[in-house]
């Protein structure tokens, strides 16, 4: 390997001039396409589309278009009830508008200004009916009287209509495809139609609210701007710190500038690829950003060191580049690796966030040991940078007399048995982490937050929840509408109503039990099923089409629930689960599930079981490379642990906070496994350099500590400070991220300072015979004596 990176290193500065060039132009290239990158999001990308549930959904996606992907606008009179004519207009004019909104499903659209909806009633010649608003509408009182008790019979209050009458909805199913691009819908400009139509009617005691899927993507992408600024804020902190690290300005320019190109060019190979960022991927610049700072710093203290000792600009990029190759190649693909382990998981932003971040690692191998030595080559440490190294040299640095300690017996038994302590409560407080939404509404945004206010309002005015859970009643071809078939979705709608966190069902078995009183002049004795299936046909052809499909093979069985939380999923769909199973009616099959609940249950199901299967394969990864790497399992254990550990208390302090296992959590505990381990893999190298030139161990690591030691301490703080600032980000979900990654940063470097050198003092390591030191290891060491 060491004949290996010499043949590199001469190849590299031999034509340095031409790689450069070659460099400059593809990073030319790559900032146009980055410069096209746009925020994007895809309702099918956030679900799991393997799963059974998602399956059976998308086998009826058609038929339940309205308890798919859908947007509900509900219009709010503040000053009075719906029933006068100049709210009345309004709702006709907001009808219009929302009906020919681009990539609205237009043939599920429902509103009580819609052709679907409609009224009945039983009078003494029979069933009448029509359209909720009157044919003959003019805004006249009488016509106004006509609409209220049309409403009245409608059976859409709580539904369409609040339940004090003071609001509405329209309920607008979305198409996958842009009929008029015919590109995936873009959310974003969704998002910005539906913010002007808000801006437009909220005058004069007219409110707006909406929720839906797709508005929460569209406000997750609207704070991206604000990602933005924190990104761009943790850079001018990186890069003042970097400064007062090194006193070289030079230098620093140089680090945070790969930094950036590294993340310019992952950006425009992304758009290469036909990627965008998504609102849970955009994250990952910094996260490369941070990488790459986090090696740059590395590199930059070597060729430093170097040239404090005598040695040229280039001569000293040369031996940093030499001394640091290896180790800093297997740090990155093992972050490289780790990440593309993400695509375990069967939901396909994840598996684009580990494309994204796997692509951003590959570009820091070019940028960080080709393109970072080339520039240092050049520039070198300016002499102001150089003074105050030797300075520095002169002195023990306080890490090294705080943490070299820890490679001693009293020190590393007290580091050990606090991370035994804190093993011990992060397994017991684990224990409590969840999976999937811990809180009503939208998670992903603060509680305050327009969206989150605005489902509140809906949760609190009408009886249909806005977490809606669908089970598909599947029978053989003109079945669905049969006795034997309502009477045992009648059955299961009795028992579902029973489980805790159902607030209702709603099937077309309901409305065929209100038709039926309805036929025998409103007397509820009639409330149920008659087993006559003439009776039952005329009571059926009373549901609205939506309620059953075509071909009568399948109609939805409904259920309202409270929330969406990880409680409430997991009772309900454990309750059908097993009645169903015990409850087996021959040619009648209940199929989980549809809805925005079903969804949200199928890809609660897929990450419980996916998180641990993802953690085996980072860690087994990060745990090979190590191996080829150093050959020793005592080095393995010495590197795996504290991250394990860091893990473990990760996830503890996910319970504590209440942040669930979702889409957009999962991911920080891989990233965090991936940027960690380059903190334990630089420390060991250095610190097996050492044990190999006959030190014992707490000199090696006194050395390991006086090279790399404070390069790990700087980056793992100044990263951490810089991550932290997102606390402030008004997108609840990247607050979290910012105090996850924060902790992270933190504990990881904690870990390769201290517990690691416990853990070779515990395995005994560098304790055997002396071995002859190479000639090169012998040469960096009189250099840092010469230096002295």
């Amino acid at each position: 390997m060491e004949k290996l990176t010499i043949w590199i290193e001469k190849q590299l500065f031999g034509f340095k001039y031409i790689v450069f060039a070659v460099i400059v132009l593809l990073t030319a290239f790559l900032a146009y396409n980055a410069s096209l990158v746009r925020p994007s999001a895809s309702f099918e990308k956030m679900i799991p589309v393997q799963h059974e549930y998602v399956q059976n959904y998308l086998n009826y996606k058609q038929e339940l278009a309205s308890l798919g992907n859908s947007v509900r606008v509900v219009i709010e009179n503040e000053n009075g009830d719906i029933f006068n004519a100049k709210f009345q207009e309004q709702m006709r004019t907001l009808n219009d508008e929302l009906f020919f909104i681009s990539g609205v499903d237009r043939s599920g659209m429902k509103s009580i200004w819609t052709a679907n909806v409609t009224w009945a009633e039983v009078t003494e010649d029979g069933f009448v009916g029509g359209t909720v608003i009157p044919s003959d509408y003019d805004g006249s009182q009488r016509t106004l009287d006509r609409l209220r008790r049309n409403v009245m019979l409608s059976g859409q209050v709580g539904y369409l209509v609040g339940d004090n009458f003071k609001s509405a909805v329209f309920i607008l199913p979305l198409m996958s495809i842009n009929p008029d691009t015919g590109k995936p819908l873009d959310y974003n400009q969704l998002s910005i139609t539906l913010e002007e139509i808000r801006s437009k009617y909220e005058v004069n005691g007219v409110k707006i609210h909406i929720t839906g899927f797709a508005k929460v993507v569209g406000d997750l992408i609207a704070g991206a701007a604000e990602v933005v600024i924190f990104f761009l804020t943790a850079i001018v902190i990186t890069f003042v710190l970097l400064y007062l690290y090194s006193r070289c300005l030079r230098s620093t320019i140089v680090t945070v500038t790969c930094a950036l190109v590294a993340v310019i060019w992952q950006l425009g190979l992304l758009n290469l690829m036909g990627q965008g960022l998504d609102p849970y991927s955009m994250l990952v610049p910094f996260l490369v950003f941070a990488i790459a700072v986090s090696h740059g710093v590395q590199l930059i203290s070597a060729i430093g060191q170097h040239m404090a000792a005598g040695n040229k600009s280039e001569q000293a990029a040369r031996l940093g580049f030499r001394a640091l190759a290896v180790p800093g190649l297997i740090a990155l693909l093992s972050d490289g690796l780790g990440f593309i382990t993400l695509n375990v998981i069967e939901i396909q932003v994840i598996q684009d966030l580990a494309t994204a971040a796997s692509v951003g690692v590959a570009v820091i191998l070019l940028t960080n040991l080709i393109l970072l030595p080339i520039l240092m080559s050049w520039t070198g440490v300016s002499p102001a940078g150089i003074k105050y190294l030797i300075a520095e040299q002169s002195k023990t640095p306080l890490i090294v007399t705080v943490f070299s300690r820890f490679a001693d017996a009293k020190w590393a038994k007290s580091a050990l048995i606090f991370g035994v302590v804190c093993l011990a409560v992060g397994l017991y407080q684990g224990q409590s982490l969840k999976i999937g939404d811990l809180d009503a509404g939208a998670p992903e945004l603060r509680a305050d937050s327009r969206y989150n206010l605005d489902n509140a309002y809906v949760v609190n005015n009408y009886q249909a929840s806005t977490d809606i859970m669908v089970l598909m009643v599947e029978t053989p071809a003109e079945q669905c509408s049969s006795y034997h078939t309502l009477n045992a979705v009648n059955q299961l709608q009795a028992h579902i109503e029973g489980i805790p966190g159902v607030q209702s069902t709603l099937s077309v078995a309901t409305i065929a039990k209100k038709a039926i009183v309805g036929m025998n002049e409103g007397n509820p004795k009639w409330q149920g099923l008659s087993p006559n299936q003439l009776v039952l046909n005329a009571a059926v052809g009373r549901a609205p089409a939506a309620f059953m499909n075509n071909t009568c093979s399948m109609l939805p069985l409904i259920i309202y629930l409270d929330d969406h939380k990880a409680n409430t999923l997991e009772t309900v769909i454990a309750d059908i689960t097993a009645y169903t199973a015990a409850n087996k009616t021959q040619g009648v099959n209940f199929a989980l599930a549809a809805g925005n609940a079903g969804i949200e249950a199928a890809t609660n199901s897929v990450i419980e079981k996916a998180q641990y299967q993802m953690l085996m394969w980072v860690y087994g990864v990060v745990a090979l490379l190590c191996f080829l790497t150093f050959r020793s399992v005592k080095t393995l254990i010495c590197i795996i642990l504290p991250l394990a550990l860091t893990s473990i208390l990760g996830q503890a302090l996910m319970a504590t906070l209440g942040i669930g296992v979702k889409v957009a959590t999962l991911p920080v505990i891989a990233l965090g496994v991936g940027i960690g381990v380059d903190y334990g893999i630089y420390i060991y190298s250095q610190l097996s350099a050492r044990l190999k030139m006959g030190d014992n161990l707490q000199d090696a690591y006194k050395y390991a500590l006086s090279s790399t030691g404070k390069a790990v301490a700087f980056t793992g703080v100044t990263l951490a400070i810089g991550v932290c600032t997102w606390v402030l980000s008004p997108i609840k979900f990247q607050a979290d991220m910012g105090l996850m990654l924060t902790f992270m940063f933190i504990w990881n470097m904690l870990g390769a300072l201290c517990f690691l050198p416990a853990l070779a003092w515990l395995l005994k390591i560098g304790g055997n015979a002396q071995v002859v030191a190479s000639p090169e290891l012998a040469k960096l060491e009189e250099e840092k004596s010469n230096a002295a």
